[in-house]
This record gives C-alpha cells, sequence and structure tokens, in this order.
C-alpha cells in the first residue's frame, strides 16, 4: 500500500521526536521542536546526543527532502504531531483551529483582500497553524505576517513550522494585549482566546475594560486588532456564538459599531463541537475609513458540515454573490 506524503512526514517527525525526548529528557513538544530545528538547518544541532542517536537521526533525516513535499503536507503533517504531543500533555491554551475552519478563513482572506501584497497579524498566533493554513491558500500574493503569542513553547513551533514551510513570519513572545511595536496590518486573523484576562491594570487602558472585575480577554483582543489595523482593513475573527450575549456584549456592540463595519457571521457547523455552548463562528469586521461604507445587508450564514459537499458548495457560491456585490 502506497504511504501518502503526510504519512511519510508525520512518521519522520514523530519518530525523530521520540527519539529526542528519551536522550534530552524533555516533553514531546519540546523535542519536536528540535527535530524540526534540525530537518531547517540541515544538520544535528543537539550536541548532547549520544553516538548511536546522531546515527540514527542521520539516516532518517537523510531518507527525506522536505523540498519535494508541499507546504500543506508539511503543514499537515506537522500540526497532527503537535496534536499527538498535546494529548500527551493537555493544556487549556493548547487548542487547535481545526484544519476546515482555518481553510475556511483562508477562503475569506483570499476573498476580501483584494491587494496583491499585504501586511498580516494573527495577535494568537499559537503553534502558527491558522497562520500557515491561511497562508498556504494565497497564491499569487505577497504577504508580510506577524504572529505574537505568550506561551514559549507554542511560539517556538510556531516559529519551526513557518521555517519547514518557507513563509517569513515575523513572531514576538509576549503578552498581546500589553502594547505591540508593529507597523499597522492590512488584515487580522485570529481564534480568539476566550475567557476572562487577570490583568486589570493593562485592561484599564482599554475602552473595553469591564466596569467591574476582570474583562473578556476576547473583547480586548478584539479592540487590540481593531488598534493595529489600517483604516478599511479587515478582520476575520473566531469567536464563541455567544459574543454578543453576555453581560459585557453591549459595550463591545457599542465600540464595533463606532469603528467597524460588519462584513459577516458565519455560524460553524454544530457538529464540530462536543459541547454546544462551545459552538462558534466566524465574524467578518472592516475597519471604518474614508472611502467605505457598510454593507447593504450583512452576510449571514449556517455553515453545513463540512462533509456536506452540495451544500458548501452552495454556502460559498452564496458568500462569493455577496462579495461582488457588495465589495464590487
Amino acid at each position: 500500500m502506497k504511504i501518502s506524503p503526510v504519512e511519510q512526514l508525520y512518521t519522520l517527525f514523530n519518530e525523530t521526536s521520540m527519539a529526542l525526548q528519551e536522550e534530552l529528557d524533555c516533553t514531546f513538544l519540546e523535542a519536536l521542536a528540535e527535530t524540526g530545528e534540525n530537518l531547517f538547518h540541515g544538520s544535528i544541532i543537539q550536541e548532547e546526543l549520544s553516538e548511536l542517536t546522531v546515527k540514527r537521526l542521520k539516516k532518517q533525516y537523510e531518507e527525506i527532502n522536505l523540498e519535494q513535499y508541499s507546504k500543506e503536507d508539511i503543514r499537515k503533517a506537522y500540526q497532527l504531531v503537535i496534536l499527538k504531543g498535546m494529548k500527551e500533555n493537555v493544556q487549556p491554551n493548547h487548542q487547535m483551529t481545526p484544519d476546515s475552519v482555518g481553510m475556511l478563513v483562508g477562503y475569506l482572506v483570499e476573498k476580501f483582500v483584494k491587494q496583491p501584497s499585504f501586511r498580516l497579524l494573527d495577535p494568537a498566533v499559537g503553534t502558527g497553524n491558522l497562520l500557515t493554513t491561511v497562508l498556504n491558500q494565497q497564491l499569487h500574493k505577497k504577504i508580510e505576517s506577524i504572529g505574537i503569542e505568550i506561551d514559549d513553547i507554542l511560539i517556538k513551533l510556531a516559529y519551526i513550522s513557518s521555517n519547514l514551510q518557507q513563509h517569513p513570519v515575523q513572531l514576538f513572545n509576549q503578552d498581546s494585549l500589553l502594547p505591540l511595536f508593529i507597523d499597522a496590518v492590512d488584515a487580522v486573523i485570529s481564534d480568539l482566546p476566550v475567557g476572562y484576562y487577570p490583568n486589570d491594570v493593562t485592561s484599564a487602558s482599554f475602552e473595553l475594560k469591564a466596569k467591574e472585575g476582570h474583562t473578556y480577554s476576547h473583547h480586548l483582543f478584539i479592540e487590540q486588532s481593531i488598534r493595529h489595523t489600517k483604516p478599511e482593513g479587515y478582520l476575520f475573527f473566531i469567536i464563541p456564538n455567544g459574543l454578543f450575549e453576555s453581560e459585557q456584549a453591549p459595550e463591545l456592540h457599542e465600540f464595533l459599531k463606532k469603528n467597524s463595519n460588519i462584513q459577516g457571521i458565519l455560524q460553524l457547523p454544530l457538529s464540530m463541537f462536543k459541547d454546544k455552548n462551545a459552538a462558534k463562528s466566524i465574524l467578518i469586521l472592516q475597519k471604518k475609513g474614508n472611502e467605505i461604507q457598510a454593507p447593504k445587508q450583512v452576510l449571514l450564514a449556517q455553515l453545513p458540515t463540512i462533509s456536506n459537499a452540495v451544500e458548501m458548495d452552495r454556502i460559498l457560491r452564496k458568500i462569493d454573490e455577496w462579495i461582488k456585490e457588495n465589495k464590487g
């Protein structure tokens, strides 16, 4: 039976990571970052390995030439190995955006952001999976991308992922809600971290700070993203379905009305979520600017299960028609 390219790469990433994990006495995800570094540099950079492990790793690395694999194959295999590592060491902030959602966000970015070259920000980049999924779909565009992530291991994995896929991404290891020293961007994508933000001192500098108690971090991420987007730029957020129903929602609604035009809300299929309360949608915003007007009507759609090709095709056609009518 023929082994697919993704399976070949998965085996390489997985087996070499396990060997390094044992020898370096580190977590599987740390070992995966190490093996990614070796593949990128074309040499084994860890000095403390035994001769036998070095020989074994060299043999495995030499059997695979990354240049022969597509960026998508590399991304998928790398993502699957990360998921394996996350199962072993579950942390609530280690959640990956499902592929089908990433593909849809990539499709929307491609349709809405018309410039041949633009700047793209993901303020909660995690392992870089959503960002590289989107980049892999912008085939004829020149994109400068920026990712920000507070978690050391996640940003290391994002750095390796973008290197292996040859995407020039600027990565910053910091809290995204502290001041960002970046130039304004044309578009933002983000699978918003949901919950309360513990740092009330930082929250105080935001318009959306709560009147009392902690502020929702996802609200602050939206405000921070709009701050760093050029006028008329687009923002694509993966949001909880109850975003506009919480006790802090009226302020968010006012803020969005003042600073942006809502372009669309696409509800993801409920079947994607084990818990219906965790269901999500994609919110599409355009930052206000001199030249733009609000769409005649907001694009609203309930997405079918991704496996339902006929229904999915119908929805994508609906999105295309809406863009032609409202975006010229």
